[in-house]
């Protein structure tokens, strides 16, 4: 919590650095001081988003049915605020000043703007909070007009994405800074150039924000008579779905980033997995499409070309990473000799360490359930089947929690030591929280998915529809589907509960790492400084990763064609 405290007038104006005993790292102080501020704020965000989110199952599982209404939309919408917005941006722009000072040895460019950006974020989500909490602004995450919000609300969603803009220009400065210096030799780390694929992205994502919300402002202090609903639809989603694309690159760099900490372990191919993270750059925006398939007022052309031939370049590019990991994983495991039969590598792999399980569990939730969905939700004709159910909160809790929020809860395991120089406490519950948390998640998505097939709808307060003039009932099945959802949502959040717990009091109260003494948390040898190196694997012989890919090929099969046989019945050709 001390960082918090620092000012932008007290940020050290001359670099200093100090070596981490555990990873090798070298670290700017600068650079700790934002990294700490950021990750406390992401946190204490998660915690006030994490239990909206717990409110809204507890009022879906009809057999509790906790909020009334009016609550039931504030939490609603504050849970997507603080989640998907503002706990992954604080953690992200930490991300982002690792990759590029840290990663690179270099001194942070310009901290006392990096301070300002920091502050505008923290306003402008401080802003919209209350401007939910009034009860006046329950627009949902989406904010579709003719639905209108304080005006404090759109502001607070301007002044946090123009300090999020200002991380981005930082990280692109230290970028320069350390290539003029010289800080570092040969190409940018692997893990760094997936900061940067974030960081485009991030730019376009902010300017399509600006472009909708700038007007939408305007529009709700009375300066514009109206917003054309399509047009903000449109362009909201460049933003609203782009943002999500910043989760994938930090994610899967984050990934690269723990296997090369943990294991020291190398990708495949640096030049395979960089070509796979600039095809996110190139189409992931596309898929933002997929959100528009039922506006008759955009044409079938561009559905078709957004949601299937363009698109799957992108799709590739996440199968790449998606062989890539776990193929690095295997390479470096049978390297010191786990390699006997297929999945010694597997089974011997630190399974106690949190930051590695939680990213092996983000690893396969983000491939089997957000991954497999998501390109079912991309195919024009299937997504006439979920859209506008309960199926795409399901879908997203599979990408941006188990996938996203899992893998950001994994490494704060290895940055607490590195940059707050504190040992995790309660290292026994810590060795289950990601497991606690994960397969919480897991069940979120699976329940919503499947309660969404069978037609419950996305947004509705009341599945039984007591209070209804029509009475309109669900199948036994569907109700069996949001109980199981509310169940696993308590898991998820005892999970999330514990994750909290263990960061903060690390944080407090955890026992100092002494400068210059090695202590390698969760008996993890002192190998982080390969996450700075340039190098690959040096082996294709992983046989084990090739069966646990057509595992996931042969899901992805046999999901898509059950899709297609239901649509093919409730659809029929005459």
């Amino acid at each position: 919590m001390e960082a918090i405290a620092q000012s932008p007038a007290r940020a050290v104006k001359a670099p200093v650095f100090r070596i981490c005993s555990i990873t090798g790292l070298r670290v700017e102080a600068n650079a700790e001081m934002l990294i700490r501020a950021n990750a406390v704020v992401a946190v204490i965000f998660l915690a006030i988003g994490g239990l909206f989110g717990l409110s809204v199952a507890l009022t879906r599982w009809p057999a509790v049915h906790l909020l009334p209404a009016e609550w039931f939309y504030i939490a609603l919408t504050a849970h997507g605020a603080d989640v998907l917005l503002f706990w992954i941006l604080f953690f992200e722009v930490a991300v982002l000043y690792f990759a590029s000072s840290t990663l690179l040895n270099s001194r942070l460019a310009a901290p006392r703007i990096a301070w300002v950006g920091f502050a505008l974020m923290v306003v402008g989500a401080l802003m919209a909070n209350v401007a939910v909490l009034q009860g006046e602004s329950t627009v949902m995450f989406t904010s579709y007009p003719p639905m209108q919000a304080k005006p404090h609300f759109y502001l607070g969603l301007v002044l946090f994405a123009v300090g999020a803009l200002i991380a981005c220009m930082i990280f692109f400065a230290t970028l320069v800074i350390a290539k003029e210096e010289k800080t570092y030799e040969g190409s940018i780390p692997l893990v760094t150039f997936g900061a940067l694929t974030a960081a485009i992205i991030a730019v376009f994502t902010i300017a399509s924000g600006a472009i909708i919300l700038i007007p939408t402002f305007l529009w709700s202090v009375g300066l514009i008579s109206t917003i054309d609903p399509l047009t903000y639809k449109l362009v909201w989603w460049a933003m609203g779905h782009s943002s999500q694309q910043i989760n994938v690159s930090v994610h899967v760099a984050v990934w690269y980033a723990i296997v090369a900490m943990v294991l020291g372990a190398k990708p495949l191919s640096e030049k395979v997995s960089r070509m796979a993270f600039l095809m996110y750059i190139l189409f992931l925006q596309l898929a933002s499409a997929h959100h528009m398939l039922v506006e008759p007022g955009i044409s079938s052309e561009w559905k078709i070309f957004n949601t299937s031939y363009a698109l799957y370049l992108a799709v590739l590019g996440s199968l790449i990473h998606g062989m890539t990991v776990p193929g690095a994983i295997e390479a470096a495991q049978r390297k010191k000799g786990f390699s006997r039969g297929i999945f010694e590598w597997l089974r011997k792999a630190p399974w106690g360490n949190p930051a590695f399980a939680g990213m092996f569990l983000s690893l396969v939730m983000f491939g089997f359930i957000g991954g497999i969905s998501g390109v079912v939700l991309g195919t024009e004709q299937l997504n006439i089947l979920m859209h506008n159910t309960i199926y795409v909160p399901g879908h997203f809790h599979g990408t941006v929690v188990a996938g996203t929020t899992l893998a950001f809860m994994a490494v704060t395991y290895l940055l607490v030591p590195l940059y707050f120089k504190r040992e995790i406490i309660l290292p026994g519950l810590a060795r289950w929280q990601p497991y606690l948390f994960g397969f919480g998640v897991a069940g979120i998505s699976l329940f919503m998915m499947g309660a969404g097939t069978l037609g419950v709808p996305r947004r509705h307060w009341d599945i039984t529809f007591s209070d209804a003039q029509m009475v309109y009932s669900f199948s036994p099945a569907a109700f069996l589907m949001m109980t199981l959802n509310g169940i696993a949502a308590v898991i998820a959040s005892l999970g999330g509960i514990a994750y909290v717990v263990i960061v903060v009091g690390s944080i407090l109260f955890g026992k100092r790492i002494p400068d210059g003494k090695e202590r390698a948390p969760f008996e993890a040898p002192p190998v982080g400084n390969a996450v700075g190196q340039y190098g690959n694997a040096g082996t294709f012989h992983l046989p084990g990763t090739l069966v646990l890919v057509g595992v996931f090929f042969l899901s992805f099969v046999l999901y898509y064609y059950v899709n297609w046989k239901y649509l093919a019945q409730v659809w029929p050709l005459k």
